[in-house]
């Protein structure tokens, strides 16, 4: 969706979908996008920077649906069924 339509603009009949600002934030965000770590996010320039080596701190989170997730496909597994095309459906009960 373009950025514009997104902000709440109209688009009349004629009137082009994608705006030339439209085409210039989405190629910014494939920039940033494409400079990102894949696992934590952050820029490859500064998170790669030698001189970051200890700008960083971590805080682990348990996410308990996850946790229901891991432990219920890890007992299936241990039982012999195979995790192949395996997928798990969380619902909250309480």
């Amino acid at each position: 969706m373009p950025r514009s339509v997104f902000l709440g603009r109209v688009v009349a009949d004629g009137e082009p979908l994608w705006l030339s600002e439209d085409r210039a934030w989405a190629l910014a965000l494939l920039d940033v996008e494409a400079d990102a770590c894949p696992d934590c996010g952050q820029p490859w320039g500064e998170a790669t920077d030698q001189a970051n080596e200890f700008a960083y701190r971590a805080d682990l989170i348990r996410c308990h649906a996850c946790t229901t997730s891991a432990k219920t496909v890890r007992a299936y597994q241990d039982k012999g069924g195979s995790g192949d095309g395996l997928h798990v459906h969380l619902e909250r009960t309480t």
